[in-house]
């Protein structure tokens, strides 16, 4: 028996993994908002819930799985669905204004949550009226869809798991890693090969018999985004699960530009949690070093210097975000002509490389506030950094920065890839 066939003869015999149970069980979700100032209310009652106790779960590395499925139920993944589907029909602005919000209090769910707004902005930028009454409703409902699509080995981008007609249905085998969101989720989207070697993507419940979801995110930060190791143990794939390709590598989209300013939003709002803690850490914990003439830190000139420094950092960085969103709004508005998107991808790497680059300095400066005590684990500062390390390594800056340069000194665009 020919290699290739013995190990697709064991795929079939061995037995599958059980399915996966989500660990949070579902509540009700709030009625749906039919206006993005509603989501916004919500969200404000409950980030200071997220906030407490998120430097101790990642000391902890504790999942908050129900808390993320709280800010689903609350519909905090809708804001841009159209109304005549029962979204509030919310701009990129307002969804990177949440992201950012978000991320200020804690990074790791931020990022975790990126899948479910790709989603929804690449069902509204190519998805057929079917498939957006299809999964709209489920969003609606509080459901939450994670992430399954880049291996291990190989070039990047590489794709290895394979997916071949069974019957009226399909079957996927393959191992995902890098899987955002996936140990939340109750979907899983991911991407194979078919027979003949093209992209497949699709749509499977966490609970599918032959999905498996592994707890094995070993990063230096952003440790709690759930990102675990996806494996497909030729597990079933329906018809209605198989998703169009949105985003075709040879033209620009709005799809791209907005995954990629969701990872500066991030950025941003660490910017800010660092100023949160050198705050708190200056007024409750720092003393005045032994030559200072202030009897308290917060009095100490060079400690109210350093604050000023990390505030104006998080100040800038989220403006920059802010204003790249504006550039996807208005490509939509400009019906995603191919000038307005190429200025749009170019905002947003302009946004991208300053962000990282402000919250990696405010992360280093949040200990300039303190003494050698400001560096002790149980105060947890030096997540921050982390975490901001760990997002910047998504993609290199530096790219971000050379195509920003071409763009200026020659006109020349982005490239049309999943990094631009």
């Amino acid at each position: 028996m020919p290699s290739s066939t013995a190990a697709l003869h064991d795929a079939e015999v061995s037995p599958r993994p059980s399915p996966t149970p989500h660990p949070a069980p579902r509540q009700q979700a709030a009625p749906a908002a039919g206006d993005a100032s509603v989501l916004f209310a919500r969200a404000a009652a409950l980030l200071p819930e997220i906030a407490e106790g998120a430097a101790a779960r990642e000391q902890a590395r504790e999942l908050p799985y129900a808390l993320v499925r709280r800010i689903a139920e609350a519909g905090l993944l809708t804001f841009r669905i159209p109304r005549e589907y029962g979204g509030p029909g919310a701009s990129v602005r307002d969804v990177i204004r949440f992201v950012i919000d978000l991320a200020a209090v804690d990074s790791n769910i931020a990022q975790a949550l990126r899948p479910n707004y790709g989603i929804i902005d690449g069902l509204l930028f190519s998805g057929s009226e079917q498939e957006r009454r299809h999964w709209f409703p489920r969003l609606l409902a509080g459901d939450i869809f994670g992430n399954g699509g880049v291996e291990r080995g190989g070039a990047h981008g590489a794709i290895s798991a394979r997916i071949r007609p069974d019957g009226g249905q399909f079957r996927v085998s393959g191992t995902k890693y890098y899987s955002t969101g996936a140990l939340f989720a109750d979907w899983i989207a991911s991407i194979a090969l078919d027979e003949e070697g093209r992209e497949t993507h699709f749509i499977v419940p966490r609970e599918r018999a032959g999905v498996e979801l592994v707890d094995d995110f070993d990063t230096i930060g952003q440790r709690l985004t759930a990102s675990g190791t996806t494996r497909f143990h030729d597990a079933v794939v329906r018809a209605e699960e198989i998703r169009p390709r949105y985003i075709q590598r040879d033209r620009r989209n709005p799809v791209t530009p907005l995954f990629q300013l969701f990872l500066a939003a991030v950025h941003a709002g660490i910017a800010r949690n660092a100023l949160h803690d050198a705050v708190h850490f200056a007024r409750h914990k720092a003393r005045p070093i032994r030559h200072s003439s202030a009897e308290k830190s917060v009095d100490d000139p060079y400690v109210q210097e350093t604050v000023g420094q990390i505030a104006s950092q998080a100040y800038a960085a989220e403006a920059t975000v802010l204003r790249a969103a504006d550039a996807i709004d208005a490509a939509w508005a400009d019906r995603l002509a191919d000038a307005a998107l190429t200025e749009a991808s170019v905002a947003v790497a302009q946004a991208q490389y300053f962000a990282v680059e402000a919250a990696l300095r405010a992360a280093e400066l949040a200990f300039d506030v303190g003494g050698a005590s400001a560096t002790d684990r149980r105060h947890n500062i030096d997540r921050h950094w982390r975490n901001a390390r760990t997002v910047a390594n998504h993609n290199p800056r530096q790219w971000k920065a050379a195509a920003s340069g071409a763009w200026h000194l020659k006109g020349e665009g982005p490239p049309t890839t999943g990094l631009f």
